[in-house]
């Protein structure tokens, strides 16, 4: 059995602070990333996400920051575009 990698994302809220850790994702890039909840029991509007959030994962090594521009939710599909991705200096602490 082939194991699949997890990728997964945090989600901040400005004056808010966190919102998700660790949330799992089925495609992130610098453009956006995509939930499919197909089959599964949290449906796209369950998830609390707005223009404005911070989004940070990593790629390889590096952690990289980007900011939600728009949320489009279907019916079993949550599709985030996000913009101004960047990655933070190697010394910034990913928790």
């Amino acid at each position: 059995m082939i194991q699949q990698n997890l990728t997964t994302i945090t989600i901040e809220r400005r004056n808010y602070g966190r919102r998700y850790s660790e949330l799992p994702v089925d495609k992130i890039d610098r453009d956006g990333f995509e939930i499919d909840c197909a089959g599964a029991y949290a449906r796209p509007a369950h998830y609390d996400l707005c223009a404005g959030d911070i989004v940070r994962w990593r790629e390889g090594e590096r952690a990289i920051e980007a900011v939600i521009v728009a949320v489009a939710r279907g019916d079993d599909l949550v599709s985030v575009t996000i913009a101004d991705a960047h990655p933070l200096p190697p010394e910034f602490f990913y928790y």
